[in-house]
């Protein structure tokens, strides 16, 4: 380095290595020391350490000044772009001071959320429904300006139009400038002297609409249909927000869903499932039969294909699971216990234990609640 360039390095009293923290640990120490509003007397050595550490902060004057070279070769004083906001940034950090401008009046609106009920065939099938809502439109007087028609917002005359004021303020670095929003216009950097009658200068106003909704088939609880612009007008005339309807499934008196899957529960007569019939169910599409062999226990299902919930998002629908209970009758009269003994006796069932132990059956809703939780895993 040339005998005649002013060491930086120890200007500040660091290492020829130190780091680019370093550097801004000793400069904060050294400047809260020597500054003018401390120290009256080390104003010349305030402005040395300052120069200091605007030539090692800056990689480029850092690497021209390990070469010998001069860092303020093109340019006097301070060096081009070195300022009150440099030492700013390095107490502050960057972006302390930077003003934000004024706020837009015109923002979107919120989304809005109903919530419309559904019985199981119309979440199979689909529907249209008609729906009562009651959300912010857009001032119709004003058209959204908030100003009553015929005038327009001006420049406010306390922030010039910026949205924000500046507060100058001594500390022991000196002057520091901040800035805030305006409490006149609110931060919007204009005011509106004539607000619209109808919207009092919001721009929108809040009524009642009837929208109709299309309800695709195989929606379930919690489904929701999202309508693009209808949730609540925004501010200023600003865009809409979304509608978002969710959907709640009412339960149904025979049918249990599963999934896109129904389930219902059939009970037979004993005399039905020893000799086999055919029953009778009333679906969503109608009634279907149903045949049951001979010999019909209580437990087994059969499926009835595609006569389930459409899928929502796939052709197809899925299937209508028939559970079976044989129902043992709890009364005879005279005669038909005595046939019933006659049965029994022909079938060698008269004596004692004719029971069978076998592992533990669970009842159909029971079965039903083991399977929904198996889907679950």
């Amino acid at each position: 380095m040339a005998s005649t360039q002013e060491d930086y390095y120890a200007v500040l009293g660091v290492a020829r290595d130190a780091t680019p923290e370093e550097i801004k640990k000793a400069y904060r120490k050294l400047a809260r020391q020597l500054h003018p509003d401390v120290n009256p007397g080390e104003e010349e050595r305030f402005k040395e350490v300052t120069k200091a550490y605007e030539v090692l902060s800056d990689p480029k004057k850092r690497e021209l000044h390990d070469l010998g070279g001069d860092p303020f070769s093109t340019g006097g004083g301070f060096g081009s772009g070195f300022g009150f906001s440099d030492i700013m940034d390095a107490f502050f950090g960057a972006g302390g001071g930077g003003g934000r401008g004024p706020r837009p009046r015109q923002r979107r609106g919120q989304d809005a959320l109903i919530r419309v009920e559904v019985d199981l065939s119309e979440a199979t099938f689909g529907a249209t429904r008609d729906l009562q809502v009651e959300t912010a439109v857009g001032c119709p007087t004003c058209h959204g300006a908030g100003a009553r028609p015929g005038t327009s917002p001006r420049t406010c005359d306390v922030c010039h139009g910026r949205g924000e004021v500046q507060q100058i303020t001594r500390s022991f670095l000196g002057q520091v400038m901040t800035s805030r929003p305006c409490s006149a216009c609110q931060g919007f950097g204009t005011v509106i002297p004539d607000p619209c009658h109808e919207c009092g200068g919001d721009g929108r106003v809040r009524t009642r609409r009837t929208l109709t909704v299309k309800i695709p088939p195989g929606v379930d609880t919690g489904t929701r249909i999202q309508l693009t612009g209808e949730g609540e007008a925004g501010p200023g005339g600003g865009p809409a927000g979304d509608l978002f309807v969710e959907v709640v499934e009412r339960p149904h008196p025979l049918f249990r869903r599963q999934g896109d899957d129904l389930h219902c529960s059939v009970s037979v007569p004993m005399t039905a499932a020893a000799l086999g019939t055919t029953v009778s169910i009333e679906t969503l599409d109608g009634p279907k039969p149903v045949e049951l062999r001979s010999g019909t226990q209580s437990g087994p299902t059969t499926t009835l294909t595609g006569l389930g919930v459409a899928h929502l998002r796939s052709p197809g629908r899925g299937d209508l699971v028939v559970h079976v209970e044989v129902a043992t009758p709890t009364r005879l009269d005279v005669e038909q216990e005595e046939l019933m003994r006659k049965l029994a006796a022909i079938r060698g069932e008269d004596g004692p234990d004719v029971g069978t132990v076998t592992g533990q059956r669970t009842s159909f809703f029971g079965r039903l609640r083991d399977a929904f939780n198996d889907g679950q895993r």
